[in-house]
């Protein structure tokens, strides 16, 4: 059967928490690590650990800069996917949500996408954050990703252009044509990466598919918020609805039966 993930994004959605659930369903780090090497970047280390969210456990995965960056454009992070000893299909799905990436970002600085430049700790960041995500759902052989409307957060925040509306320009733009709202936290809660992500990666958004669950994933946020922030990851079987409820109507009408028999009452 296909085997299927829903992103439900209550919190938002970042690169790094999409990251730290893969990690939480059981992709190695020490195998993102290996398999990131083939990048050839340098000057970063990535770690994960497991946090509290709200009294919910997730993974917290960091991307730490430990050395000078380069100024990147479009051009300059294509050249690394293409040198990359990355499968074909995860070099071609990044270089194609970095394509968004940059032409979002693009209309709203207006600029052309080969023109836009990539803050030298955003990229490697984004870099690993894009790149790790997909090798971790090709680990996981997920066929198919779908997702809930996202909670964008409100309020305002700060970046190198300075205070920005929730969501940021970027974020906003990306998602064009995808359902989002605001609740909770008046703090930024999709990111531009984690934006690109979804609409390059969802099949579709609204509730979540009929499945049989197989396993649940958490990647944790920065910070606390009155929410849990958290991403939670449903990893599942597809499987079509009339024989999902015949599966659950079945064991539950075993499950009465025994209850029947065991609460049998015998009468003088």
């Amino acid at each position: 059967m296909m085997k299927i993930a829903y992103l439900d994004c209550f919190a938002g959605i970042s690169g790094d928490m999409l990251l730290g659930a893969l990690v939480d369903l059981g992709v190695s780090l020490d195998t993102l690590k290996q398999e990131l090497l083939s990048l050839g970047l340098s000057g970063y280390e990535i770690t994960a650990q497991r946090v509290t969210r709200r009294g919910i456990s997730g993974m917290k995965v960091d991307v730490t800069i430990t050395g000078d960056q380069p100024h990147r454009h479009l051009k300059d992070i294509l050249q690394i996917l293409d040198n990359s000893r990355l499968s074909e299909s995860v070099k071609q799905d990044a270089k194609n949500i970095f394509h968004l990436l940059a032409e979002a970002e693009g209309k709203i600085h207006g600029k052309v996408p080969e023109n836009v430049h990539f803050h030298e700790v955003g990229a490697v960041d984004s870099i690993i954050d894009i790149v790790g995500t997909l090798i971790g759902l090709q680990r996981l052989k997920v066929e198919q990703v779908y997702c809930s409307p996202l909670n964008v957060g409100s309020g305002t925040l700060h970046c190198a252009h300075g205070v920005m509306p929730v969501p940021a320009p970027a974020t906003a733009e990306i998602l064009l044509d995808t359902p989002i709202y605001s609740a909770g936290p008046a703090v930024e809660l999709v990111t531009p990466t984690g934006a690109v992500m979804v609409k390059y990666l969802a099949k579709g958004f609204g509730p979540m598919p009929g499945m049989i669950l197989k396993a649940v994933g958490y990647g944790a946020g920065d910070r606390e918020t009155q929410i849990p922030n958290l991403l939670r990851v449903m990893l599942g079987e597809e499987e079509p609805c009339q024989h999902l409820y015949q599966h659950v109507q079945g064991q539950r009408v075993h499950h009465e039966q025994g209850h029947c028999r065991n609460h049998e009452h015998k009468h003088a």
